[in-house]
């Protein structure tokens, strides 16, 4: 893979407040969900703050399988990665994301009983703008 690629995969990653999550319902049907990025700092391993009575935490439990889609709506570039999704609930996952004011939706704070944190483990990557369009592995990028 050329390294403008690369830098163009770690660009979208790193300058994105919006990730588009998506996992596989009861049905087996692809959801897409718009999530809030909270932290940046790797490719393979990455984290999204959510209720763990949510509809996604619910299919996640079920089936792992999962993606996380990165765009630049103006440029018409996107970054898909595709892996599997883990639900914790353990403290120190939570407390990597946790942000004042998420009190609003967790009133008993990090600990709340229906705070969790996906922890998205990436696999392979999809890369696409313009006539470009490549699949690598994790490692490659």
């Amino acid at each position: 893979m050329k390294d403008d690629i690369k830098q163009e995969i770690r660009g979208l990653r790193a300058n994105s407040g919006v990730a588009y999550v998506g996992s596989i319902d009861d049905e087996g049907y692809p959801q897409i969900k718009a999530m809030l990025v909270l932290e940046h700092d790797s490719l393979r391993t990455q984290y999204f703050s959510t209720n763990l009575s949510s509809r996604r935490a619910r299919q996640f439990l079920k089936r792992p399988e999962a993606s996380v889609y990165y765009c630049n709506e103006a440029e018409l570039k996107g970054a898909l990665f595709t892996g599997h999704m883990q639900v914790c609930t353990d403290h120190a996952s939570k407390a990597l994301l946790w942000r004042e004011g998420f009190e609003i939706y967790y009133p008993s704070g990090v600990d709340d009983a229906d705070y969790c944190v996906f922890k998205f483990t990436a696999d392979t990557v999809n890369y696409y703008h313009g006539l470009s369009n490549v699949t690598v592995g994790i490692d490659e990028v």
